[in-house]
């Protein structure tokens, strides 16, 4: 079977199949991030997926050479964020949860930017270590 996007796997395999960075690059979208931060939350708590998203994504990143790309403060505020989210939910599964928010997909970048009065996407800053928000805490 060809594997055409993350929906493909459970979340146990997708878990373990981006633990081994043997996710297809391709595969890894905005979703699939949302995706991944969701399943740790539920399964570790919010700090421990803060620490393994973290590791996770940039070991991944480096293992396609790509050494710029990894932001400590995205991945943790997207955590961050996504507990925030979680905490409100009705739902019990990913699926009906961004059904449940879909501007998580749709507007993400804005909702982080009602924390941050900054680009943190582009902050050289923010891509090495954790920036606390500098206007709403989460």
């Amino acid at each position: 079977m060809r594997i055409k996007d993350h929906w493909q796997y459970t979340d146990d395999k997708y878990e373990k199949v981006f633990e081994s960075y043997k996710l297809k690059p391709g595969l890894f979208s905005h979703e699939a991030h949302l995706r991944l931060a969701y399943i740790h939350i539920q399964k570790y708590g919010v700090e421990q997926a803060e620490h393994n998203m973290c590791n996770q994504i940039k070991g991944f990143a480096e293992s396609l050479g790509v050494y710029d790309k990894f932001n400590k403060t995205v991945t943790i505020a997207s955590v961050k964020a996504m507990h925030h989210f979680m905490q409100n939910a009705k739902s019990d599964n990913f699926k009906d949860f961004i059904q449940e928010f879909p501007r998580l997909l749709s507007n993400f970048k804005d909702i982080l930017g009602q924390h941050y009065g900054f680009n943190v996407f582009a902050d050289k800053r923010a891509k090495r270590e954790f920036i606390a928000p500098d206007l709403l805490p989460f």
